[in-house]
């Protein structure tokens, strides 16, 4: 018997079965009856998981390669590998989905969006034409009050030096779970240079693109364009710092995250197969993820160890020195970061256990204040304990 006439007797929906590609390596008991799949679609890799009332393909073809995906998730057409969609998750068609994704409860986007190392949490939306890769983003409250990317944005993710130790990071963890601060909006047509942080509540301009931390909650950001004209221009670093503050907070706020699928979100996922699944798709890409920028952030440090610094002022020269002496020991801090035993995390976890909401969204909402102040007060010390330059 096919993988077809297996997934057809289990009551998933394809419409017209001669069109559909199924690899031999897919489980069919990893597809949930009432799945659609639609005509031109292909699923492949022996890690896919489907859940119940998902659809693949309404748009145009879609091809599933090794994701897992909650329940009530919409991929309507495109390329999706090694991404976690959970439920409620929806990308237009014409998407390309690669590995290092997450997209939490009700995060959406519209057509041809690329997306790789990208983490949205819940509510967060975005319009077409959007390249998004190293992020993560968090705010809004609700599907109505989320946090927006508008349509042809770009976050940029690559430098003239030829590294990527630019994943920026859109509000923060500690505070973006409890699902409970004020969005951020980036005005389309626009983009951000990584790596930088912006707090919430922030907005940025249509049509320009930031460089800049934006450490303040509830800004209009307005950039300022660079000067018109041609310039002298080297392929050396200027400073650094900012960049090694943003990659290993951004880091710490990985190591945080993965604590929080641990601790918080592991016992509700894991009551159905599809969530187990969900579960181990998320951990895989959460630590890829921060392997990825130790990666990139260690690429860093080896080429201004290899540099030439005789031609550098005093202060950009002794920054240099001691970010090469300094790094073997914040590296294993970074590597070390991770889960903090804290009175915090006890009341917390209290409080959650105690919740009777089955819903992962409707239980953090149902929180007490105090319960999500030292919830956020444990996550907040797991990002600390990445390490901080001075």
């Amino acid at each position: 018997m096919s993988r077809i006439e297996e997934l057809l007797g289990r009551g998933v929906k394809i419409a017209a079965p001669g069109s559909v590609e199924i690899g031999d390596e897919v489980e069919p008991g990893c597809i949930a009856p009432g799945v659609v799949i639609h005509a031109g679609c292909k699923v492949f890799g022996a890690g896919t998981s489907i859940g119940p009332g998902c659809v693949l393909g309404r748009e145009a073809p879609a091809t599933v390669e090794d994701c897992q995906l909650g329940e009530g998730v919409h991929l309507k057409g495109g390329y999706f590998s090694g991404a976690v969609f959970l439920d409620g998750a929806a990308m237009g068609s014409g998407a390309q989905v690669r590995a290092g994704t997450i997209l939490e409860e009700g995060a959406e986007m519209a057509h041809t969006v690329g997306l790789k190392q990208t983490i949205f949490f819940p509510f967060v939306v975005g319009g077409s034409l959007i390249n998004f890769c190293d992020a993560l983003m968090a705010g809004g409250r609700s599907r109505k009050e989320h946090s927006e990317i508008g349509s042809s944005f770009i976050h940029f993710n690559y430098t003239p030096h030829g590294d990527k130790a630019t994943a920026s990071l859109f509000g923060d963890v500690p505070r973006g779970v409890m699902l409970d601060q004020a969005p951020i909006f980036l005005g389309g047509q626009g983009g951000v240079a990584g790596p930088v942080r912006m707090e919430y509540g922030t907005v940025q301009a249509a049509g320009l693109v930031s460089r800049r931390d934006v450490p303040e909650p509830g800004r209009l950001v307005v950039p300022e364009a660079p000067a018109a004209g041609v310039r002298p221009y080297g392929t050396g670093y200027r400073s650094v710092a900012r960049v090694v503050r943003n990659c290993m907070i951004y880091i710490g706020n990985i190591a945080a995250l993965q604590a929080w699928y641990e601790q918080v979100r592991r016992p509700l996922l894991e009551r159905t197969p599809h969530g187990t699944a969900c579960l181990a798709g998320a951990r895989k890409q959460l630590a890829a993820v921060r392997k990825e920028c130790m990666k990139r952030l260690e690429a860093v440090v080896e080429r201004i160890a290899q540099e030439d610094r005789s031609a550098l002022d005093g202060a950009l020269r002794a920054e240099h020195e001691a970010l090469c002496a300094g790094w073997p020991e914040a590296k294993e801090r970074l590597a070390a970061a991770g889960d903090a035993d804290c009175p915090e995390k006890a009341e917390f976890l209290a409080a959650w256990e105690a919740a009777r909401e089955e819903k992962y969204v409707e239980r953090v909402r149902g929180l007490p204040p105090e319960a999500k102040a030292a919830g956020t007060a444990w996550l907040q010390q797991i990002v600390k304990s990445a390490g901080l330059p001075a």
